[in-house]
């Protein structure tokens, strides 16, 4: 009788033990948790606060105030446009006899496809 309550008694400390080092283990967690939490919370802070701070910098009458003060520019006249009449015409392409790759690239036949050629089929 003595044996089986000394056991019961060892059982009893040894899971009260487990119990305990769950509890202790689980407590840690949460610390951990915490931390990881309050991290992300500064992280997603510093996160808007360089958004905003981005979106501050990067409006356009900030942008123009900078160019006027830095930038030597002059305003433009509406006499510096001019019609698409008035434009030189297009540079024609050059010839494949003057351009020696064009001649490599050119293909020997130029009907040739990489299809297969057409059945003729009676009728």
């Amino acid at each position: 009788m003595r044996l089986i309550n000394i056991l019961v008694i060892a059982v009893l400390i040894l899971s009260a033990s487990f119990v305990y080092k769950i509890k202790f283990d689980s407590t840690l967690q949460a610390e951990r948790i915490g931390k990881i939490r309050n991290e992300l919370r500064r992280e997603r802070d510093a996160t808007a606060r360089l958004r905003a701070e981005w979106a501050r910098l990067d409006t356009p009458e900030r942008i123009q105030g900078l160019a006027e003060r830095h930038l030597k520019l002059k305003a433009i006249d509406a006499t510096q446009f001019d019609s698409f009449d008035a434009l030189p015409e297009r540079a024609l392409p050059p010839s494949p006899a003057t351009d020696p790759i064009a001649t490599m690239l050119a293909p020997s036949a130029p009907d040739t496809t990489g299809s297969a050629p057409a059945v003729k089929r009676p009728r």
